[in-house]
């Protein structure tokens, strides 16, 4: 798809890897809306790539809703999707204080699972009133992680979240292909983004040494660039792709 002056959206994109797709969309023409809880933040980004930054709770339907009619009224419905907004807490099931808790359970279901469906929702409705840039109306591309497949001890409301994203893949790409929609998701090992930054280095360099190769914490460049692909490749659909370096995480 040529995005010269198509209209994304990008969830969580003031920071990490949203930041990085929306500059690495901007570069390619397209007219980004950065959609964030950190509005400051969001509004510094888009600035520097001449998008627009929008507050925006992806789990709360209202919220969302308004965000996504706002971005349509500046730059036309969205050709393509990004969800990359989530939330990523440690919490054993049953720890030393006892069972965890179901609201914090929630929380991170409804933030990471349920916003990235909330967007999907939103932009696909609009998609599907769109003529077709050939063969195509839309891409939709959300964030799972490889915690999805080897989620370990404290990630049991994390991996469920990320497992939620990668069984909504198949069957919105089926749901949605007669319309010309394409959705895909990509699951991330570990990754350079700002809550990995605070760690001291050592701790960084620790997690790096589990990463076969290259033995090294992922770029958020790097993930930037198979959303590009994913975007430019017209025969990818329905899939989710590890993003890894054939990193297989251990139980703990």
């Amino acid at each position: 798809m040529n995005l010269a002056g198509q209209a994304a959206l990008v969830t969580g994109g003031a920071s990490g890897l949203g930041a990085a797709t929306a500059r690495r969309l901007a570069k390619e023409g397209a007219k980004v809306a950065l959609l964030d809880l950190n509005l400051e933040l969001a509004q510094e980004l888009a600035h520097e790539i001449k998008g627009i930054a929008l507050h925006c709770d992806v789990a709360n339907a209202d919220s969302a809703e308004a965000a996504v009619k706002q971005a349509k009224a500046a730059h036309g419905a969205a050709r393509v999707l990004v969800n990359c907004a989530g939330i990523a807490v440690a919490e054993r099931i049953v720890g030393r204080d006892g069972p965890m808790s179901l609201a914090a359970f929630s929380r991170i279901i409804n933030i990471n699972l349920v916003g990235s469906f909330n967007l999907m929702r939103l932009c696909a409705a609009d998609m599907i009133k769109q003529e077709p840039l050939g063969e195509e109306r839309g891409v939709i591309i959300s964030t799972a992680s490889v915690a999805a497949y080897e989620g370990q001890i404290g990630q049991a409301a994390y991996a469920a979240s990320k497992g939620g994203i990668v069984s909504l893949t198949l069957p919105a790409a089926r749901e949605f292909a007669r319309f010309g929609i394409r959705v895909l998701a990509i699951a991330p090992g570990l990754f350079h983004t700002p809550l990995v930054a605070n760690l001291p280095q050592e701790a960084q360099d620790s997690l790096a040494k589990a990463i076969p190769f290259p033995t090294r914490l992922g770029q958020a460049d790097e993930y930037a660039n198979l959303v590009m692909h994913m975007v430019d490749n017209p025969y990818l659909n329905g899939e989710v792709i590890r993003l890894d370096g054939a990193l297989r995480m251990a139980p703990r």
